[in-house]
């Protein structure tokens, strides 16, 4: 990197990055944390604002000392807006044995209280900067382009130990405490050797970063700077920041949550952008709703690609662009990738079901994870296989589909009912921007199906009208019994921190007759 032509590498809080530079703070970075003490397989801790470049560059230097890293900001893989509090950020610190803390000048007094939390047993770091107390972990930071290829330099660092710890990440599931995943460096390689780190040949990708760097984007920014792009690093998604960006910077790759993509398909209706240099627009996190996605390619043609997976697993399966031609596969999550191997099994065991029946949804790949920190040895996984939690089934073309999650199941009339099938319902219906299905418990604890919905504004019948007609929808789509018992509107979908519809939050509104409409506690 460091002999190449110079050119911009990151852009990031209106500041600007070589290649050479990045190099470079590598460089130092690497030097800073062996004086610090760092040694193969220790970890190190990054606590900054969201999409701060220290993410990259201590993450690549502890990597060459074949050390890991875990990012204590927050454990959305969609947003940073909120953070993790000061108890799980030492739990996850004593979790990880983690012995350095990387901080910038936002975050220096949250981290001096963890220091002081964990005794002797942390170092504390300045990312840029020092104190009397935190030292300047670029402090020896060279003027010289060669140093980082100086073959000296690079026979001092440890060998690459594929096996050892690299990346320790969260689980995104939207109840309890997040849940720490360990991956290998042979784990984190696969990942992001699953992205071609640019859609053409010869063409090096401008990656617009949105979500965390921390998370699922992570591997898909490092191949786009290892194929010689460059990466643009945002705070947090904006729509109408976004949208300059891609046409000032000519933008060629990003990654959204599913809202959004409903955000920049619905504003770019009125400002009509220049998204021509868009080879690639991944969007995943929930369910889509069809008639949405189709509205979205409308606006980003044939840059659409779905992707389907998890925090455990990585990638599962997409859709790709020439399957977003076709409507008939639009409620699907498309095919699995050529190095996945999906099973589905009757849930809880390892028989697989027939073609066409629901199950829960088994992965082997090299991107799995190697194992929750709490348990190295993946409770989940039997015989190699990972248990995703969710349930779903091949349809007749060999896509797949999801049905829900286990633990999710609405029993209701006898019937066994599915969340997510009765809210893809409600999403074909004109009148429906966002929904959400749960069930609630009556006094004699019959379990009954609820929903929240979110309307579109320009369908102005009144509530107890379209009420009848989602019901009627519904009905028709799947069955009576799928009809929920109850409905409520709502301005915006309350969601987790982890940016998924806070069912707990619904049940609980429902069951005491309040219906507030709350912010978005994601992204704004």
């Amino acid at each position: 990197m460091a002999r190449q032509k110079p050119q911009t590498t990151i852009r990031t809080h209106g500041h600007s990055l070589s290649n050479t530079e990045l190099a470079l703070s590598i460089h130092a970075a690497v030097e800073g944390l062996r004086g610090l003490g760092l040694r193969a397989r220790g970890t190190v801790a990054i606590l900054t604002e969201p999409n701060h470049q220290a993410m990259l560059t201590i993450r690549y230097a502890a990597h060459l000392l074949g050390a890991s890293v875990v990012h204590l900001r927050s454990a959305n893989p969609r947003s940073d807006a909120v953070a993790l509090s000061a108890d799980t950020q030492a739990r996850v610190i004593a979790e990880t044995g983690a012995s350095i803390l990387v901080t910038d000048t936002a975050h220096a007094a949250r981290a001096a209280e963890l220091g002081l939390r964990s005794g002797q047993s942390l170092r504390l770091a300045g990312y840029g900067f020092g104190t009397g107390h935190i030292p300047d972990v670029l402090a020896d930071a060279s003027q010289d382009p060669a140093a980082p290829t100086d073959p000296a330099w690079l026979s001092s660092l440890p060998p690459y130990e594929p096996e050892h710890r690299a990346v320790v990440t969260f689980t995104s599931g939207s109840t309890g405490e997040p849940k720490s995943i360990g991956q290998s460096h042979a784990v984190w390689n696969s990942i992001v050797g699953s992205f071609p780190g640019t859609a053409e040949p010869g063409t090096p990708s401008v990656f617009l970063a949105v979500t965390p760097v921390s998370h699922t984007i992570g591997p898909m920014v490092d191949s786009v700077l290892a194929d010689g792009g460059s990466a643009i690093l945002h705070h947090d998604f904006r729509a109408p920041e976004v949208l300059r960006t891609i046409a000032e910077h000519r933008v060629t790759d990003t990654y959204l949550a599913v809202p959004h993509l409903y955000r920049l398909t619905d504003e770019s209706a009125s400002s009509r952008p220049d998204l021509s240099s868009l080879r690639r627009v991944i969007y995943s996190g929930t369910p889509a709703a069809p008639h949405r996605v189709a509205e979205a390619r409308e606006v980003f043609g044939d840059a659409l690609i779905q992707l389907y997976g998890t925090s455990e697993a990585g990638g599962i399966s997409s859709l790709t662009p020439e399957d977003h031609l076709e409507p008939e596969l639009l409620p699907t999550v498309g095919r699995p990738f050529p190095w996945v191997r999906v099973r589905i099994t009757e849930p809880g065991t390892d028989r697989e079901v027939a073609r066409g029946e629901v199950g829960e949804i088994c992965v082997r790949a090299p991107t799995v994870m190697d194992g929750y920190l709490s348990d190295p040895a993946p409770a989940e996984a039997a015989d190699g296989w990972l248990r995703s939690g969710d349930l779903g089934h091949w349809d007749k073309y060999g896509y797949l589909r999801l049905t829900g999650r286990r633990g999710q199941v609405i029993k209701s009339g006898g019937l066994k009912i599915h969340p997510e099938s009765v809210e893809r319902a409600l999403l074909t219906h004109p009148a429906v921007r966002e929904a959400a299905v749960y069930g609630v418990q009556d006094a004699d604890r019959v379990e009954h199906v609820h929903a929240a919905v979110v309307r579109r504004p320009e369908h102005p019948c009144s509530v107890d009208e379209l009420v009848d007609r989602l019901n009627a929808h519904v009905s028709a789509d799947l069955s009576p019994l799928h009809a929920p018992a109850e409905i409520t509107f709502w301005d915006s979908m309350p969601l987790t921190e982890r940016g998924k519809p806070d069912r707990a939050r619904l049940r609980s509104t429902t069951q005491q007759g309040k219906r507030p409409s709350p912010p978005w506690k994601g992204t704004p």
